[in-house]
């Protein structure tokens, strides 16, 4: 089983986040930078398959050489090997194409993407790169057997789950659900020197066309003061859901 596992590097969600010249482009300075927590799901059930079947386990990620201590926890955490795409990932159609270029040279039987990353939440990525590599794509998968070339998968929709069936290759876009939290991997000092063996390769990006240009970020607006009503009072309740939060 050659599984692969793209890993994207994200702001601590403890960060301070800010941004500088003139608002387009993230100041990373000071931030504590961590693998994407949909990723983690993925990652330790690419570890539970290899575990169970054997193979091996690639995790990428599109990004500069400060991603590198990102795919080494990664590779502490039970990953093979790593390469990073040598770029800055500046939108998802840019980014999937980076990483259909290198899959599809690989012909991994499994990809393992999270289903969103926590720092744009866009989740457009997945779908993106099963469209150019042609390969089925399950999203919000919350459950995967394998049996030789036969996949069962669980999705989460709306309401409830959807069971599929799908055979090799294919890609999923992983989730919380997808192994249980408490069962989560986290580096071991052994893993860890281990990691330091292991090899990480970089390759450089091609010159795929960029999709769009960043304009300009916004912070949200920070949060009002708090009202406090008496649990009695309903009507200022009504009074002020209606002429002040205005959502009545």
């Amino acid at each position: 089983m050659k599984i692969l596992v793209c890993i994207s590097h994200v702001p601590d969600t403890t960060s301070k986040i800010v941004f500088k010249n003139d608002n387009t482009e993230f100041d990373a300075s000071g931030v504590t930078f961590v693998i994407n927590p949909y990723d983690e799901f993925g990652l330790t059930k690419a570890m539970h398959i290899k575990e169970s079947m054997g193979g091996t386990i690639t995790v990428v990620n599109v990004g500069l050489a400060a991603t590198e201590s990102t795919l080494r926890k990664a590779l502490a955490i039970g990953a093979d090997e790593a390469v990073r795409i040598n770029t800055e990932p500046t939108d998802a159609a840019f980014v999937a194409g980076l990483l259909a270029e290198y899959a599809g040279e690989e012909n991994f039987d499994l990809i393992i993407t999270g289903r969103e990353s926590i720092d744009y939440n866009g989740g457009a990525v997945p779908g993106i790169l099963s469209a150019h590599l042609n390969i089925p794509f399950v999203n919000a998968c919350i459950g995967l057997d394998i049996n030789t070339d036969q996949a069962t998968l669980i999705r989460e929709i709306d309401g409830g789950k959807e069971t599929l069936q799908g055979k090799l290759p294919l890609l999923i876009a992983g989730q919380k659900g997808l192994v249980e939290e408490k069962d989560l991997r986290i580096p071991a000092m052994r893993g860890i020197m281990m990691a330091r063996k292991k090899p990480l390769r970089v390759v450089e990006a091609s010159e795929i066309h960029k999709q769009t240009t960043v304009l300009n970020y916004q912070l949200p607006d920070e949060k009002g003061a708090c009202t406090l009503i008496d649990p009695d009072n309903v009507d200022q309740l009504v009074e002020l859901l209606h002429s002040e939060a205005k959502v009545i």
